[in-house]
């Protein structure tokens, strides 16, 4: 008989044969796989009282807990569908949001409730509010008193098709209001069996989870190292201090996160250094950081680089940058370049880079196409939303709207989003090999580029940078450096200093809200859009 791939096998797995292990850690509570599961039956038994069914949606606002982490399994056994809430959005969005999806429950941690305040009246779907580490400030729903209220035993499951959607993530809406991503059980599933080997998790792992859960399931985390038994660290505040001491406390020997969080590691690295015994492998995905980036973590830090590229539309990684056996020989300089690079198809997917008449490009390095996908990992649509599902998703592929290029041995390098690219006196830049010149400069902790008007080139690069404390730099002493690093109609033609830059909740640079601040400084009422 053939069995749907359905996410819950995962956790099935991980209490046959892990049951008795470390499953979860957060703050001072521990709980092994059996534990989890006990309160995974508890939330799906407390769900299905409070009347959830098979389709309905259940919201969750919280940081990485333990809370969050079992909620994926608790809403699943009901067939339900998961609604992850990016926490660092304002109080409309979330009633956008909860009201588009029509979720039925929402789950919100304390220090976050005050931002469904605003709102809760306006909110047109949800029945019930529970709350993760209840103070006793509100009237809401403790969320420990509601799971104690129900049984551990076995939950009788809805039965569930693959194809059954498990999950909808709403991606940033900066020309308008976000769209709801449709991944499917078998989107996930997939996803987490080529990620279990491409990522190489195993039972010996220790995962930290510093990339939000709510940022696309946590690429998908908490299904693929639940399946194998790893422990798994939930961070409620991905503070360099805080990842440091999970580090040496609990033996952490993975962790995801974008390049920002990573360069906030490294100049943490420089004060506080630490010795570890354990090999550590980095996942980073988000811009291309740059080659000295991957050579600092290598060799001074002595963790394991390695470059993913996914998008939530796509499950969502694609991509992977691990040097391939037939490449060691490679030197040093060559390996960094490669390894900062997006890399090439995993297992499962089929990504080529095409031109504007839908031909794949030249594998010279040179030549800028469209990066497009397809796979098992590609979203099942837009949620009540067919015409951005028709614009994106075209004969079967996934329109990813960044540019790349792919060099002589098939590796793919992300050079900008198809809107970020900058076209000066009819040529291509890609900001991101602009920034990664700034990063080489010692006065810069982070730098961001974006394009603005020029009368005779059309338009050039502008840089807004970010100094090291106690360092100094000017506009002309940039400008320069990039012009004896790049070409000329590549350099920056001015700067704005700035105390930091604007950033998702996963640590990627809100390039958007940098050209609406320009547009502002000079005056201009007309904005760029995303």
């Amino acid at each position: 008989m053939e069995v749907p791939l359905i996410l819950t096998q995962f956790l099935d797995h991980a209490v046959k044969l892990y049951g008795d292990k470390k499953a979860i850690i957060g703050d001072d509570r521990v709980f092994t796989y059996r534990e989890m599961n006990e309160r995974v039956n508890q939330l799906s038994n407390g769900l299905r009282k409070l009347g959830v069914k098979k389709g309905d949606r259940v919201a969750y606002l919280a940081p990485n807990s333990i809370e969050m982490l079992e909620g994926f399994y608790g809403v699943f056994q009901l067939g339900a569908i998961m609604v992850p809430l990016n926490i660092r959005l304002k109080p409309q969005d979330y009633l956008f949001i909860l009201n588009h999806s029509e979720s039925k429950v929402l789950f919100v941690d304390q220090d976050l409730y005050n931002l469904i305040i605003p709102i809760k009246e306006k909110l047109e779907t949800v029945e019930t509010i529970i709350v993760h580490y209840h103070n006793g400030t509100c009237d809401e729903v403790n969320y420990d008193d509601f799971l104690q209220a129900h049984s551990k035993e076995t939950f009788e499951r809805e039965p569930l098709e693959e194809t059954d959607v498990c999950s909808l993530l709403y991606t940033s809406g900066t020309t308008g209001n976000p769209k709801g991503v449709m991944l499917t059980h078998r989107n996930n599933y997939i996803h987490a069996l080529t990620c279990m080997h491409h990522l190489r998790v195993t039972d010996e792992d220790v995962l930290a989870h510093v990339l939000p859960m709510f940022h696309v399931n946590g690429w998908g985390s908490p299904f693929y190292y639940t399946a194998n038994g790893s422990t798994q660290v939930c961070l409620r505040k991905s503070s360099p201090e805080n990842i440091f001491d999970a580090i040496k406390k609990h033996g952490v020997t993975v962790m995801h996160m974008a390049p920002t969080v990573l360069n906030s590691l490294i100049q943490y690295y420089e004060k506080h250094p630490l010795k570890t015994e354990q090999d550590i492998r980095l996942f980073i995905a988000g811009s291309a950081p740059p080659a000295a980036f991957v050579t600092k973590v290598e060799e001074e830090l002595g963790w394991e680089f390695i470059q993913v590229y996914g998008m939530t539309e796509s499950s969502p990684l694609t991509t992977i940058s691990r040097i391939r056996s037939h490449f060691d020989d490679f030197s040093l300089e060559e390996r960094s370049h490669i390894k900062a690079k997006a890399g090439y198809q995993m297992i499962g997917t089929d990504a080529r880079v095409v031109n504007e008449v839908e031909e794949e490009v030249a594998w010279n390095g040179q030549e800028i196409g469209e990066l497009i996908v397809r796979g098992n990992g590609v979203m099942k649509g837009y949620w009540k939303n067919e015409e951005a599902t028709m614009e994106t998703i075209r004969n079967g592929w996934l329109y990813t709207g960044d540019m790349a290029v792919v060099d002589e041995y098939g590796h793919i390098g992300i050079v900008d989003r198809k809107k970020d690219v900058i076209i000066s006196g009819g040529e291509n830049i890609s900001s991101i090999e602009v920034e990664g010149v700034l990063y080489d400069h010692p006065a810069i902790l982070e730098a961001a580029v974006i394009a603005v008007p020029h009368e005779k080139w059309g338009e050039t690069p502008h840089s807004y940078v970010v100094l090291r404390p106690g360092q100094k730099a000017t506009e002309e002493e940039l400008i320069q450096f990039t012009r004896e690093k790049l070409a000329h109609f590549k350099a920056i033609t001015g700067v704005t200093f700035v105390e930091e830059l604007p950033k998702t909740a996963s640590g990627k640079i809100l390039k958007v809200q940098l050209r609406n601040d320009y547009w502002e400084s000079v005056g201009k009422a007309e904005k760029f859009v995303n």
